[in-house]
């Protein structure tokens, strides 16, 4: 985004850019870091973590890992709004979805981000590891970062999975127990895989308490590792080179 866009042959360094944003973040946060700022001197830290060379041939398509990591943390802030008003129990989940949806403000509103960003991420991470395919991105050395960022998206399944059951209306309910059935094909320790999941013969009170957790406190955790281990990865190794 900021830093280094070679044309010509020539280095052309786009200080401009940082210099608004370091004017931006000083404008609604210098009350607040200034005294910190004069001992630990964060507008350098920040003008250095930002002064990263930028490939000529980085074009649109470069945007989609960023723009899914967008909306991951639109998916963060709007999750954590629901789960102060969300009750995972069967007996209260879906009237509580429904008091989220009709009587907290903008709760119409929360949900719905949550809702449409959970369907979203899942284009915008496809169209992201198809430029990463096509581009070779996955080639050695980068090959491993390439499984992390599998890992990633089948994270994002999981993350939608473990989601969908939890307003517990009709639609929801079934397509869980569909969803849950389908482990059963897998040889030796397909049934219990099945029976792990929704916590019993059926899906009920425990199946729903284990979506619950796996949604908010394990699949949270476990992508939070796996997007540190892709971060650094692309930053050390940097952005791949053109077709």
């Amino acid at each position: 985004m900021f830093g280094w866009r070679k044309k010509g042959g020539e280095a052309a360094y786009q200080g401009e850019n940082v210099k608004s944003l370091l004017n931006l973040v000083s404008l609604f946060t210098g009350a607040l870091y200034g005294e910190l700022d004069e001992r630990l001197d964060f507008r350098t830290a920040l003008s250095r973590a930002l002064r990263k060379p930028v490939p000529a041939h980085v074009n649109f398509w470069f945007c989609f890992g960023g723009i899914t990591f967008l909306i991951f943390l639109i998916q963060v802030v709007t999750g954590v709004g629901l789960l102060l008003y969300y009750r995972p129990t069967v007996e209260q989940a879906y009237h509580s979805v429904v008091h989220i949806t009709n009587n907290i403000p903008f709760g119409w509103l929360v949900r719905g981000f949550h809702h449409w960003g959970a369907n979203l991420i899942m284009i915008t991470v496809m169209i992201h590891a198809l430029r990463v395919f096509l581009y070779g991105a996955y080639k050695p050395p980068r090959d491993f970062n390439w499984v992390v960022g599998v890992l990633l998206m089948f994270g994002l399944l999981v993350f939608g999975f473990s989601g969908y059951l939890l307003p517990w209306n009709e639609l929801s309910y079934w397509a869980t127990v569909v969803g849950a059935e389908i482990p059963g094909a897998i040889p030796v320790i397909g049934d219990a895989l099945a029976y792990f999941i929704k916590g019993g013969d059926t899906v009920g009170q425990l199946a729903l308490t284990r979506f619950f957790a796996f949604h908010v406190v394990i699949m949270p955790v476990g992508m939070a590792v796996l997007l540190l281990m892709h971060f650094l990865m692309i930053r050390r190794l940097g952005i791949s080179g053109p077709l």
